[in-house]
């Protein structure tokens, strides 16, 4: 009966060491999954940093900065409401004095269709 019980207890002793074992191993699994969850998002933090730069890069070079767009258009649109206001002042009198002309030139003609 001592044999079965120390054959008993010498079982648990084993298992219990290979659940300690399990444990410890499930233990490593674990932080190894975080460091590579950590690894991957700081590269996938540097691939976003590095692609972001080239972006900017790309903008910059050939669109030039929003402001700047924004800035070049707003000084177009002056220069051209400039040149319409110098267009209109110069051109003003002789289009009225056209238009006038045109009024006051009418010939009273009868239609070709009026019969006599």
């Amino acid at each position: 009966m001592a044999s079965n019980t120390q054959g008993i207890q010498q079982l648990l002793a084993a298992e219990k060491k290979a659940a300690d074992k399990v444990g410890e191993a499930r233990k490593r699994k674990a932080r190894r999954l975080k460091q590579a969850k950590d690894e991957a998002t700081e590269e996938i933090e540097k691939y976003r940093a590095e692609r972001e730069r080239t972006f900017k890069e790309f903008e910059a070079k050939h669109v030039g900065s929003r402001e700047g767009v924004s800035n070049k258009i707003e000084a177009d649109t002056r220069v051209r409401i400039d040149e319409m206001n110098r267009a209109l002042a110069t051109q003003k009198e002789p289009v009225i004095q056209d238009v006038l002309s045109f009024v006051y030139a009418i010939k009273t003609e009868v239609h070709k269709n009026q019969r006599d």
